[in-house]
C-alpha cells in the first residue's frame, strides 16, 4: 500500500526478508538519487534477524552462533523481528544537489522528535533522549535503568538518507538477551506494550508513524 504524507511516499511492504528489504531499499535509493522516485519511507517488519553496523565489536555479538547480517548503516548490532515496526526513510538531504556537506546530524534529529512524538500520542510521554546515545530512551525507574523503546541508525550516500528508525511495539525482547544491544551494556531495551501494560500492535503504530513523517522534511 502506498500513499502520500506531505511531500513523502509512504510505501507498507508488510513483511519483508532483511536481505530482500535491504536490496529494495537500494533499488529506491539509486531511483531517488537520479529523480525518477520522490523521497520515500518504506514501512515493514522483518522476520526475525540479528544486524550489525559498522561500529559492532566482537563481544557485542551472539556467543552462540546465530547468525548476523553485516550491513553498512552507523551504529552496533541490534535485533529486528515480528512485533516491531521498522521505518527506512530514502530522502534527499537539503544541500545534497550543492556538492557541500550535508547534515546528517540534523536528519538524526528530527528523526529522534518524530519518534518521542509518536510514543506520547500512544500515552508514553516520559521518553527521553540521552545525550551521546541515539534513539528514544525510557527514563531510569523502580523498574530498571534507562530502556530504549525505539532504536535510529542512518546512512547516508549521494545526499539521500537509507536505513532508519525501529519502534518496538509488542515485540518477544528475549530475542535481545542473546547481544549486547547498541554495544551498550549499562542500560535495557523495552517495548510499547511493556511500558503501558497493554498490547500495542504494528497495526496500531503504523498510521500514527505516517502521520508523522512530515517531521523528517526540514
Amino acid at each position: 500500500m502506498t500513499s502520500t504524507v506531505a511531500a513523502l511516499t509512504s510505501v507498507r511492504l508488510g513483511t519483508v526478508d532483511y536481505l530482500a528489504a535491504w536490496d529494495e531499499q537500494r533499488r529506491v535509493h539509486e531511483a531517488v538519487v537520479a529523480g525518477e522516485l520522490p523521497d520515500s519511507v518504506l514501512l515493514l517488519e522483518h522476520p526475525s534477524v540479528y544486524t550489525a553496523g559498522k561500529r559492532t565489536e566482537p563481544w557485542d555479538r551472539p556467543m552462540d552462533g546465530t547468525p548476523v547480517i553485516d550491513v553498512d548503516r552507523g551504529g552496533k548490532i541490534t535485533w529486528h523481528g515480528p512485533g516491531q515496526l521498522v521505518g527506512y526513510p530514502i530522502l534527499t538531504l537539503p544541500g545534497a544537489d550543492t556538492g557541500l556537506p550535508v547534515d546528517v546530524v540534523a536528519f538524526v534529529r528530527r528523526t529522534e522528535q518524530l519518534l518521542l512524538d509518536v510514543c506520547a500520542e500512544l500515552g508514553l510521554g516520559t521518553v527521553m533522549l540521552v545525550e551521546g546515545r541515539s534513539g528514544v530512551w525510557v527514563p531510569a525507574d523502580e523498574r530498571g535503568p534507562e530502556r530504549k523503546v525505539a532504536a535510529i541508525g542512518i546512512r547516508v550516500a549521494r545526499g539521500v538518507t537509507q536505513h532508519g528508525f525501529s519502534i518496538n511495539c509488542d515485540c518477544d525482547l528475549a530475542a535481545y538477551d542473546r547481544i549486547v544491544a547498541c554495544g551498550l551494556r549499562d542500560v535495557g531495551v523495552t517495548s510499547l506494550t511493556a511500558e503501558l501494560a497493554r498490547p500495542v500492535t504494528v497495526a496500531e503504530v503504523l498510521p500514527i508513524v505516517e502521520r508523522h513523517l512530515p517531521t523528517l522534511l526540514p
